[in-house]
């Protein structure tokens, strides 16, 4: 039945993943927001953008962002989840 509605990047979320951090590979799928299992920081970069950008959390916390790496330098999440 839901397969009859379009994967926008404002739909719900088809596919849940764990992410693990790396210095130099990309997400893959990308994901349309990510969830830390723990507090801390995640050091990412956003799909257009050229920086990274590191950013505090809390358990639980979903960031509604189309972040193309999650870098390990700088991240202190344990858990990373990616909505897709």
């Amino acid at each position: 039945m839901y397969d009859k509605f379009s994967d926008t990047t404002s739909s719900p979320a088809r596919l849940v993943y764990l992410i693990t951090p790396s210095a130099t590979a990309p997400i893959d799928p990308l994901p349309k927001a990510i969830r830390a299992g723990t507090a801390g920081t995640i050091t990412f970069r956003a799909v257009d953008s050229t920086v990274d950008v590191v950013m505090s959390v809390v358990t639980g916390e979903i960031l509604p962002i189309r972040a193309q790496f999650i870098r390990v330098a700088g991240t202190t999440v344990t858990t990373i989840h990616g909505l897709a």
